[in-house]
């Protein structure tokens, strides 16, 4: 929003949890960040207030045919990534993405792709919140300055001089400790108060979640700052003008 000072804004990471979505948010003249779960997207962002900048973990623009293994931006940040690139999933063309079952999104999806491509079962629990940030942008062309799509593991790897974790936030479906422990120091090292995770996530998010949403508050706190790029470095844009990419 034009005429706001970054230290004036409220800057917000989102990650999508169980309960719908966790945000973290740093508010001016508050020395702690806020964390809230939202059930809806459209909640969130009203909560939030019309200046701030929001940084979320969602797919943002979706073309209407896909070239490779998935989207641009996941085609761009994967080899950066070493053994974490398997966190970033393969989005299929909005046809399959708005697709009613998994069945009529691997067919939607098989048509629109080069090579051929089904959908994982991952991309596709992704889908309905995809929808809820994609029905958002279409309806509020506004937002589009202030939703920015980002990927807490190449957020890490940004923060970390372009070297990714060295540990998995999970094993086998499972929090694992000592990658949560790698972020957070991290983070600490980013300006974030090891404080804010003593508590452990609300009810309805994982510590995943929350470690996740704090590294996307700060890649939000840098776009403002004009310290984030697009992944890829000249992004398409989907039918209805929506950018495709991440920043980082």
């Amino acid at each position: 929003m034009s005429g706001v000072l970054p230290g004036e804004r409220v800057l917000a990471g989102v990650d999508g949890c169980r309960a719908g979505w966790i945000a973290v948010s740093s508010h001016p003249d508050e020395a702690r960040p806020r964390i809230g779960i939202h059930p809806r997207f459209a909640d969130l962002v009203a909560a939030l207030g019309p200046s701030a900048m929001i940084a979320v973990d969602m797919p943002i623009g979706l073309p209407d045919r896909v070239t490779g293994p998935g989207r641009g931006p996941e085609q761009a940040v994967r080899p950066f990534l070493g053994a974490r690139q398997s966190s970033v999933f393969s989005i299929p063309a909005r046809a399959a993405v708005e697709a009613g079952s998994y069945g009529e999104a691997c067919a939607l999806a098989l048509e629109n792709s080069d090579p051929p491509r089904k959908v994982s079962k991952q991309a596709f629990f992704l889908f309905g919140k995809i929808l809820e940030i994609d029905r958002l942008l279409q309806a509020d062309i506004g937002l589009r300055e202030r939703i920015i799509e980002c990927h807490p593991e190449f957020a890490f790897c940004r923060l970390n001089t372009m070297s990714a974790m060295a540990t998995p936030k999970k094993i086998r479906g499972a929090v694992n400790p000592e990658g949560i422990e790698e972020r957070i120091g991290l983070l600490s090292s980013h300006g974030i108060d090891r404080g804010l995770f003593a508590d452990g996530p609300p009810r309805g998010a994982a510590m995943d979640d929350l470690v996740d949403a704090a590294v996307n508050m700060v890649i939000a706190g840098r776009h403002v700052k004009g310290l984030t790029v697009p992944y890829p470095a000249h992004p398409a844009h989907d039918r209805h003008g929506i950018r495709i990419a991440i920043h980082g």
